[in-house]
């Protein structure tokens, strides 16, 4: 009787594979070593399109796509132009106009998450700030602030401030809103709502969006930098492609890339720490 019973009972269906399942992340280091791999198998196609003892023996012409070693070996050159200090030049420009749009457009968007009279107020604004070519803000900011580090600063501001404002207003509305309720029976004023319920909640969220954007304004300095070549990256690249030099202009943007990750891993290892209760960090 017993060992019929057994034979019956359900068995607990086994869970499928990582890999079979929808949004499940690889266990371990997995993920890391799946990174590398992309990346190897890159490297393995560059190399294989631009070997060649001559120009002629390449399937790519090294003036398009120089091989990975001409590429490192243009650290050299990199460095005598000035490498480190352009680099320091580009990172003060992006962080001084990004430190404005991030003051406005957190500042600004909280206000308008929390009261939705400011959003529709502010949304034509913030609408033709998002739609308006990047192109078409150069000569404006130079109409309005010159050829110098200010046009550049400025620049970077008005590029990324509309959509640090949008991201702001999207985190405070994410904020489940049974936390404004309970605070309201409470007795919390709205004010207080909004600095100790809506800003705390977002502020994870606003953080990770600051992150990403950063990185794109990294990238946004370069079109402000070949106006008044005064240093900066931007500037060495277009010097590069001036003089035909497209192993210095690939390694330049190897530079470039490596910043943004550099930076990002900084604010996300800094922002894991300021709020370890999210675990999805």
């Amino acid at each position: 009787m017993t060992e019929s019973v057994e034979k019956a009972a359900p068995t607990v269906p086994k869970a499928p594979p990582w890999y079979a399942t929808l949004r499940q992340d690889a266990p371990g280091l997995l993920p890391k070593v799946l990174g590398l791999a992309c990346l190897a198998l890159i490297l393995l196609v560059w190399f294989l399109f631009t070997r060649g003892a001559t120009p002629d023996a390449r399937p790519i012409s090294p003036s398009k796509l120089p091989s990975p070693g001409e590429v490192l070996d243009a650290f050299g050159t990199a460095t005598s132009s000035g490498l480190f200090d352009s680099i320091i030049a580009t990172l003060m420009r992006v962080l001084i106009g990004f430190l404005y749009a991030t003051v406005v457009g957190v500042g600004l968007g909280v206000v308008a998450g929390s009261f939705r009279a400011v959003l529709g107020f502010l949304s034509p604004l913030v609408l033709f700030g998002r739609s308006v070519p990047l192109a078409a803000l150069i000569p404006l900011t130079i109409l309005w602030f010159g050829i110098d580090e200010t046009q550049k600063q400025m620049f970077i501001f008005l590029a990324s401030v509309p959509f640090v404002f949008s991201d702001t207003v999207k985190a405070i509305s994410l904020v489940p809103q049974r936390y404004v309720e309970t605070a309201e029976t409470l007795g919390a004023t709205r004010f207080q709502i909004v600095r100790k319920v809506l800003l705390p909640l977002a502020l994870p969220d606003i953080v990770t969006s600051l992150r990403i954007l950063f990185g794109l304004a990294l990238g946004y300095i370069m079109l402000a930098e070949v106006i008044n070549q005064t240093g900066g990256l931007g500037a060495m690249i277009e010097t590069a492609n001036r003089r035909g030099n497209s192993a210095l202009s690939y390694f330049l943007l190897f530079v470039i890339a490596a910043l943004a990750y550099a930076v990002d891993w900084v604010i996300h290892f800094l922002q894991r720490q300021a709020f370890p209760y999210r675990k999805d960090l």
